[in-house]
């Protein structure tokens, strides 16, 4: 997982707008942090039942900003806090999670548990930090004894033979990224997106969103850039993905109010350049994109265009060139 650095208030600036353009999907993590808490809490094993949402951002008096992952209030005065980790938990970690503990304890008069889920493959499992006459403590959860390759395939298997899926079929999926397999964490995404997908009739349009919401929430936690890029290209396809594509483009026309209109919009259509272009390297012509990501042809056709009559441009370019020309 990215590990988050703590900024001093010179940085502050530059990393809001950085959060600012790339985190146009907060709609879909927070979608995920509620169906994380109200479903896969219990299969995880933590007890205590998810009132509501609790804040995760933390300002401290020098100007430092934690982001934590998920909070949930689960009794009066108690908190659950979770983090993810794909690699090894290490003191440093343990100290950050301690950190945010004080803190959001001290900010919000409440007792904190902090959960640390972890893919199978992280190593080395730290959970206790003594320093000095105080120790410290963390639980940590994965599912090793899990197999994400079974509950894939049998899934899979179901649908082949024309069996239909309920949601306590699906909700496994879920929790697959934490799963022991021999299949990639990115692929176990794409496949589980995939069942999703065909299983549509089976469960509310509402339903299906905040599932694919948690996959997308996992993805952007545990995933390398390429390999996010990946699942947000089959994201695009789906009802979440046209959300995050408008909102992408709403938040870039906000930024342009504020540092020039061309520069804020295009940063936000940059990202449905950047999926146009991936479809085109994979040989799907105008008309094909077009009706996979549910755009207007012509416009599909005008970035086209413009990608291939100079291939140096970048993203970003193209989409300059688009909005100046609107």
């Amino acid at each position: 997982m990215k590990k988050r650095k703590e900024k001093d208030s010179a940085g502050q600036n530059r990393e809001q707008k950085e959060r600012t353009g790339l985190n146009h999907e907060d709609l879909a993590l927070k979608t995920a942090a509620q169906y994380f808490g109200d479903e896969l809490l219990p299969i995880l094993g933590i007890p205590g039942r998810v009132k509501y949402i609790a804040p995760t951002e933390n300002v401290k008096l020098q100007a430092k900003q934690m982001y934590q992952d998920f909070n949930y209030i689960s009794a009066p005065g108690s908190w659950i806090h979770l983090e993810f980790e794909s690699d090894s938990v290490t003191k440093e970690d343990l100290r950050r999670f301690r950190e945010y503990e004080a803190a959001t304890s001290r900010s919000f008069n409440v007792a904190v548990i902090t959960y640390v889920i972890c893919t199978s493959g992280v190593k080395q499992l730290l959970s206790k930090l003594t320093e000095g006459i105080n120790s410290y403590q963390v639980k940590v959860i994965r599912l090793k004894n899990k197999d994400a390759d079974q509950v894939i395939e049998l899934l899979e298997e179901k649908q082949k033979r024309g069996k239909t899926l309920d949601k306590a079929d699906l909700v496994p999926l879920l929790l697959t990224p934490l799963m022991s397999g021999k299949l990639e964490i990115v692929d176990r995404i794409i496949k589980s997106l995939h069942i999703l997908r065909e299983a549509s009739s089976s469960v509310t349009e509402m339903e299906l969103e905040k599932m694919q919401a948690v996959l997308y929430a996992l993805a952007d936690k545990f995933l390398q850039e390429q390999e996010l890029d990946r699942v947000k290209e089959m994201i695009a396809m789906t009802k979440l993905g046209e959300m995050l594509l408008k909102d992408g483009m709403e938040r870039g026309l906000a930024d342009g109010k504020a540092e020039g209109k061309v520069e804020g919009k295009a940063e936000g259509e940059s990202k449905i350049v950047a999926i146009i272009r991936k479809k085109r390297q994979k040989n799907l012509n105008v008309q094909m994109i077009a009706e996979n990501l549910e755009l207007d042809a012509s416009y599909v056709e005008k970035v086209v265009v413009l990608m291939e009559e100079d291939p140096t441009r970048t993203d970003l370019q193209v989409a300059e060139i688009l909005v100046r020309q609107e």
